[in-house]
């Protein structure tokens, strides 16, 4: 279930939807640098192999690439440095319990700049087996048969 997304969209995890059942989204700020921000304001960035760990009450996000600022040479950051998700104490508590309890895992899927401030969209994930895959591949082949027979015509 797609929403509409109020802001700029800066990049999504095109992999997620193909490697995992999505449900319960939400949306976290994150922890940055000056040089950070204004690499993701040109639109550099990548959520490929980013995924979302607990530590201590707290959620981070790792590999997560933000490149190095060009104009900023001297005090740059590290592209695939952790950083820190900022949710309510309950939103991790719950991420946390799923995650535990029911092989859930968090995955990030979307960053969003909405009114200055960067927001990246995490969900639960539930790991799609190989079958999955290729029924997902199958209807996706089937949906562009069915546009080039409609085109021809």
């Amino acid at each position: 279930m797609e929403k509409k997304i109020d802001g700029k969209l800066l990049c999504t995890n095109k992999k997620a939807q193909f490697n995992y059942f999505l449900s319960d989204h939400q949306e976290a700020g994150i922890e940055l640098l000056g040089s950070e921000i204004k690499s993701l304001r040109k639109n550099r960035c990548s959520l490929d192999d980013a995924f979302v760990i607990f530590k201590g009450n707290e959620a981070f996000i790792l590999n997560m690439n933000i490149p190095v600022f060009q104009d900023r040479n001297v005090f740059s950051h590290e592209p695939r440095r952790t950083r820190k998700l900022l949710l309510h104490k309950n939103e991790i508590y719950y991420l946390m319990e799923q995650v535990k309890m029911k092989g859930y895992t968090v995955v990030p899927c979307r960053v969003i700049l909405r009114r200055g401030l960067c927001k990246i969209q995490i969900a639960l994930g539930k790991g799609k087996k190989n079958y999955d895959k290729r029924e997902v591949i199958k209807a996706r082949e089937d949906k562009i048969k069915v546009a080039k027979a409609s085109k021809i015509r």
